[in-house]
């Protein structure tokens, strides 16, 4: 089990680090005004920063307290699944994968809100003029982990639904 944990901190650190790359080339190469299209119709790179959480809530907010409040809860939640992944006894590898994506994401997240108090987003999907909100390398850990725990609860579920 050590082996496991050893990579999936592993995989966490690859997430943070790839996030940390991407963002940098980003505010390094691209204006806020630009857009880059990648896939006409269906995927640009742009450069936007955010204040807020996901799809922009609390973005416009002109409270003091917004930035303190998003640090502290992307560091406890940072904290919180990282000493869960060491120190839980019997955890499954989807589990464990699920969790260390998002623990890669949220820490990178928490870095660019300690840092500098916004989160740098560059991926944007549309189709048509339905377009989903601009997203980065660690809010797709957070997403695909997600996904990876949710699958796990059901399938699990499901599978003692059927024990006899």
């Amino acid at each position: 089990m050590a082996e496991a944990r050893f990579k999936a901190y592993a995989a966490a650190a690859a997430v943070f680090g790839l996030d940390r790359v991407t963002k940098v080339i980003i505010e390094q190469r691209v204006s806020e005004s630009a857009s880059y299209r990648v896939i006409p119709g269906f995927f640009d790179i742009v450069h936007s920063e955010n204040r807020g959480v996901a799809f922009g809530i609390f973005n416009d907010s002109a409270s003091e307290w917004r930035s303190l409040a998003l640090i502290v809860v992307a560091v406890v939640a940072v904290i919180f699944i990282g000493a869960y992944m060491w120190r839980a006894q019997h955890i499954d590898a989807a589990t464990l994968w699920g969790l260390a994506l998002i623990l890669g994401g949220a820490a990178g997240n928490a870095f660019d809100r300690i840092v500098s108090g916004r989160v740098t987003d560059f991926l944007e999907f549309y189709l048509g003029a339905y377009h989903w909100p601009t997203f980065n390398v660690a809010d797709s850990g957070v997403v695909i982990g997600s996904g990876l725990l949710i699958l796990d609860m059901l399938l699990s579920k499901r599978q003692a639904a059927n024990v006899p």
